[in-house]
């Protein structure tokens, strides 16, 4: 193999070994902590403060707010994932409906465009 080869090779290695522990190494050294009263407080919080920040930031950012109708293309899916979760409580429905009804506004939106 040429020195190229081996280059490639070994950088795909030592990139695999470095994310496999960055993965696995906080379980097993942390596992011990798991019912730490702080750890559970994260665990409880953490996952809906990051939720209700992807939210916000995709309201400002993904929505045209100069528009006649403003943020109808984001307030919509938006609302759609709250109805969706307070419905089922499926994090996974919830946001698939939310994808699916943003990019049926913003494609029927450049189709009717034309």
């Amino acid at each position: 193999m040429s020195p190229e080869s081996w280059y490639l090779l070994s950088f795909i290695a030592v990139t695999a070994v470095a994310t496999l522990l960055t993965r696995c190494l906080p379980f097993l050294l942390l596992g011990r902590l798991s019912q730490q009263p702080f750890i559970l407080h994260l665990g409880r919080y953490l996952p809906a403060g990051i939720m209700a920040i992807l939210a916000s930031s995709f309201l400002l950012q993904s929505s045209d707010w100069q528009q006649p109708l403003w943020g109808f293309d984001a307030l919509i899916p938006a609302l759609l994932v709250i109805i969706f979760h307070l419905w089922k409580r499926q994090a996974l429905l919830s946001m698939l409906v939310g994808t699916l009804s943003y990019m049926l506004l913003q494609h029927s939106a450049s189709l009717f465009a034309l």
